[in-house]
């Protein structure tokens, strides 16, 4: 038998690794295999922060494996492809009855394990990335849901019918230690990664944190960029470091009755893991997400003004727009941007410029540690209106009033724009009469005015909707 590790990396709530341990000879060392595929990765447009934070977690996973009886080899392999042809050579080379997995919900890796299991091999999946299994959360004409709410009250109401296994980490054992080789080449010193602790330590000492001490102010602070008032746990999701079942245990162990308090502000946080699982559904029950294809039809053959040299603007944080040029800058030298900057910057591209939101899903998934293809999907559509249970092609946020009203310090913006900081609070979200009246040259002219581009979207938009109405 051979376990085969992917998206994850971690002893605890690992449904494949509790298989294949409760099924391998007990006095056998296990054999466990994960692969490098960086340039299948860089293909899917994954940073080069998140390959690195990875990497670092499938190395330090080697001793621990170890510790119960498995041994781990880190295999470097281009592709897909190779990595089918690797596992079935392996499996012939050393008579591998089985191998097992947790699922990967994306199509390219679906697609490779169906080839594998055409192919002759045994593959077992489970699996591992979600608290309700996917499909489970249907309407009453058992499809998918297209609007959170109800989702969501379905969601609960399947956890408080039906409960959720969680299965916790697993025990060193004293009879059987595998031994290990550690040929990890990263220098954690010069890690892109190396600002985020490994997922032992972050639990341990970060969430710990934020659950007994930040947790209740999390409603009321999330949507402040100057202050650390989210968990930061993103990363350690996306990348199946940590399991969401582990999360939801560890708040039903702090407050036993949250899944029937939806109202109440200890619930805000949990309501962001359900949005992961209402994406990460989606996905599931819409597979076409993963090529690119917009939610609702109507919008896959729009023809995007698509302005390169504003394109570069946004990317760069030269917009002349001081919340959003701040959170361009986050993205680009952290690797992060807060969620509600996600949502103005995300929206500005789209309605503001608009550019195909496409373009700025690569570019977040290209910079993203915590770059996640269903989430990312499901943030860009919602921004863009292509999506599913998306905001409505009307409403455009202002950059400016969202600047006042989430940063009116401009705190955020001075962390990241450090020559606007003589500007005073209350010109510093768009500066550019105060500095004209100055004669200070410090900071770019707006690409775009706010309410021209906002008359200009929702005419292209309507465009499109007259379009629709009349292909019917």
């Amino acid at each position: 038998m051979l376990l085969w590790l992917r998206n994850d990396l971690r002893t605890h709530d690992n449904p494949a690794l509790h298989y294949f341990l409760n099924h391998k000879k007990s006095e056998d060392v296990g054999k466990a295999i994960f692969f490098v595929s960086k340039t299948q990765w860089r293909q899917h447009h994954w940073s080069e922060i998140k390959i690195d934070f990875i990497l670092r977690h499938a190395y330090s996973l080697i001793k621990e494996l170890a510790r119960i009886g498995i041994k781990l080899d880190i295999v470097h392999v281009d592709t897909f492809k190779q990595q089918t042809k690797y596992i079935k050579e392996y499996c012939q080379q050393h008579a591998i009855s089985e191998v097992v997995a947790n699922a990967e919900l994306e199509y390219n890796e679906q697609q490779r394990d169906t080839a594998l299991i055409e192919q002759g091999v045994n593959l077992t999946l489970f699996e591992s990335d979600v608290i309700v299994p996917k499909g489970k959360i249907l309407t009453k004409s058992n499809t998918m849901f297209k609007v959170y709410t109800p989702f969501k009250r379905a969601w609960l109401k399947y956890l408080l019918s039906n409960g959720f296994e969680y299965l916790g980490k697993i025990q060193a054992r004293e009879n059987i230690t595998a031994t290990t080789k550690n040929n990890s080449d990263i220098d954690i010193n010069n890690s892109p990664s190396k600002h985020w602790p490994l997922a032992d330590e972050f639990e341990q000492e970060v969430l710990t944190q934020f659950i007994n001490h930040k947790h209740k102010y999390y409603k009321e602070k999330r949507d402040i960029p100057s202050i650390k008032g989210t968990s930061g746990i993103s990363p350690y999701l996306a990348a199946g470091v940590i399991s969401p079942r582990y999360v939801l245990r560890l708040l039903l162990n702090h407050w036993p009755d949250l899944l029937l308090a939806s109202d109440s502000e200890n619930f805000c946080w949990l309501n962001e893991i359900i949005w992961r699982e209402f994406y990460r559904n989606l996905l599931f029950h819409h597979p076409a997400l993963s090529k690119h294809q917009c939610f609702k039809a109507k919008y896959q053959q729009v023809r995007w003004p698509n302005n390169p040299k504003h394109f570069e603007a946004w990317k760069q944080g030269r917009t002349g727009y001081p919340i959003i040029d701040a959170a361009m800058r986050q993205l680009n030298t952290t690797g992060w941007m807060h969620n509600r900057l996600r949502m103005l910057t995300a929206s500005f591209l789209t309605k503001h410029l608009l550019i195909d939101w496409r373009w700025g899903e690569q570019y977040f998934m290209q910079q993203l540690i915590d770059g996640d293809l269903a989430a990312n999907n499901g943030g860009w559509q919602w921004s863009a209106s292509t999506g599913c249970d998306a905001q409505p092609y009307f409403r455009v946020f202002n950059p400016i009033r969202q600047s006042e009203k989430f940063d009116p310090y401009g705190k955020f913006i001075r962390i990241y724009l450090p020559e606007l900081n003589a500007v005073p609070d209350k010109e510093i979200h768009f500066p550019h009469k105060y500095l004209e009246k100055h004669q200070l040259d410090i900071y770019w002219p707006a690409i775009v005015e706010h309410g021209t581009a906002r008359v200009e979207a929702i005419a292209f938009y309507q465009s499109i909707e007259r379009n629709d109405k009349g292909n019917i």
